[in-house]
């Protein structure tokens, strides 16, 4: 059976989820108790028997550190904990209450031993104290392990960013029921370390925010059948540059071809022809002179690419406003981004649904300005930025985010940073473009796309350069068609 879509639940979301678990009869006590011994074998999983501090704050975050204290102290682990404050909550208290083992003030240490931050969780709204603060760079010095209940304290958990001007780091964070977007958006991916998502038995809960893997659109993935075809397997165009910026062309093309896509045409103005010629095999080739030509040729295709190196000119301009006439759906890079920037409206005004735009940071701005720092965290951004231009937009980065103009949206897990290199986002263009051409919907096909990209740099490893991309594809399609990813 395959695995459901990894939801992000948001603050809020959390809460409610809590709150109808308590409100089907589990007592907030026993959702505590959960926590507290899933935050205990996690940690005995992963480390060799040693003392163990456990510090607790005072709200239901310290009272799952109480209960993870007496568990890893059942199980022979010589476990202290060391309190911010009493207890506040009644679930908090009688956890405390439990507690057998030693319980002291809050110390700063420099003793590289395990630590537990158990201070604050998910909701926690305010910057972390002076003396907190103070506290939580001394643990950093100390150089010993720290595993995060929930997450490091002082992280917002809907943004991922320091409420204030610090908060605590964590090699190991265990959290419950699903991932917060903390956990997903730099710099919180950072300074959770390894995630570890435990079962504490709330149910389904209704989102519309993913973790972007496989179980996202395995099960759409457009797998060719045994009577499948070049012609049935799609036909995607991509647009060249002049003469001198044909690479980028090249590199999305291949990409598309060895994503499925059954024929793959480079579309070149007359002066690129020749250069073109000159790289090219099964990736097909054919001349246009105008923006009228162009669109005749795209036309006749499911999907065409146009970006990568096309020059930030009129000619672009026009060749975009040509190929949004079409029926075919648009992979919108690079250049023809940017030459939207003065009028972006212009741009909103041709793309629809299908369409896939796909800028790093400074292109999203130009298209969208000021919305990054308007918005909360990068998610909203997306969100927002798809709903105005009615496309799917993907603001690429450590934590590429994938957003549909319908509201959903994917945070990508598995980036790496040898994708880091000249040409990789020209490759990821040609993946989707490939994707969309076989049929797939263009929102899993950006989500599918991103996720491939980065498992074949991660199969590369360091000495990464986007050419070794492409070839790298059928490897990972591969593990994903026998479920080993």
């Amino acid at each position: 059976m395959a695995k459901p879509p990894r939801e992000i639940l948001t603050v809020a979301e959390m809460a409610a989820a809590d709150a109808a678990a308590v409100a089907a009869g589990v007592s907030v006590r026993e959702l505590m108790e959960r926590a507290g011994t899933a935050v205990a074998q996690t940690i005995a999983a992963r480390y060799p028997v040693q003392p163990v501090r456990l510090l607790a704050g005072p709200g239901d975050n310290g009272g799952d550190a109480y209960v993870a204290a007496r568990a890893l102290a059942e199980q022979g682990w010589p476990a202290s904990v060391e309190a911010l404050a009493p207890p506040k909550s009644p679930a908090a208290q009688a956890a405390a209450g439990d507690w057998r083992g030693e319980t002291r003030p809050l110390r700063e240490s420099l003793e590289p031993t395990l630590l537990v931050d158990g201070l604050f969780g998910v909701g926690l709204d305010r910057p972390l104290s002076p003396e907190l603060a103070r506290y939580a760079r001394a643990i950093e010095r100390g150089g010993g392990p720290v595993v995060a209940i929930d997450i490091p304290s002082g992280l917002s958990g809907d943004t991922g960013q320091p409420l204030g001007s610090t908060s605590f780091r964590a090699d190991l964070t265990v959290t419950f029921h699903r991932r917060k977007p903390a956990h997903c958006l730099q710099p919180g991916r950072r300074l959770c370390g390894e995630v570890v998502v435990c079962d504490i038995g709330l149910g389904a809960t209704p989102a519309s925010l993913f973790e972007n893997t496989p179980e996202l659109w395995l099960g759409r993935y457009p797998w060719p059948p045994v009577g499948a075809y070049k012609q049935s397997r799609g036909r995607l165009g991509v647009v060249s540059g002049e003469a001198w910026h044909t690479g980028a062309a090249r590199l999305a093309a291949r990409a598309g071809l060895r994503i499925g896509a059954g024929l793959v045409t480079v579309l070149s103005p007359p002066e690129s022809l020749m250069v073109n010629a000159g790289h090219l095999e099964a990736v097909m080739l054919r001349p246009f002179d105008t923006d009228v030509e162009l669109e005749a040729l795209a036309s006749q295709l499911e999907a065409v690419v146009i970006g990568p190196g096309a020059g930030v000119t009129e000619a672009t301009l026009a060749n975009v406003l040509a190929l949004a006439r079409t029926g075919a759906a648009l992979v919108l890079d690079a250049d023809a981004i940017t030459v939207f920037r003065d009028e972006p409206d212009d741009l909103f005004s041709v793309v629809d649904r299908d369409d896939v735009l796909t800028p790093h940071q400074g292109e999203f701005e130009r298209l969208f300005p000021g919305l990054l720092k308007a918005s909360p965290e990068r998610i909203a951004a997306v969100r927002k930025a798809a709903a105005t231009a009615e496309a799917v937009v993907l603001l690429k980065g450590p934590d590429t985010v994938i957003a549909a103009p319908d509201g959903r949206a994917a945070v990508n897990m598995n980036g790496v940073p040898w994708l880091a290199t000249a040409g990789s986002g020209d490759v990821l263009a040609g993946l989707i473009g490939g994707l969309v051409a076989q049929g797939m919907e263009s929102f899993v096909a950006a989500a599918a796309g991103v996720w491939i990209h980065a498992a074949c740099a991660e199969a590369f490893g360091p000495g990464l350069i986007s050419e070794d991309l492409p070839g790298l594809v059928p490897v990972v399609l591969k593990r994903l068609q026998a479920g080993s990813f």
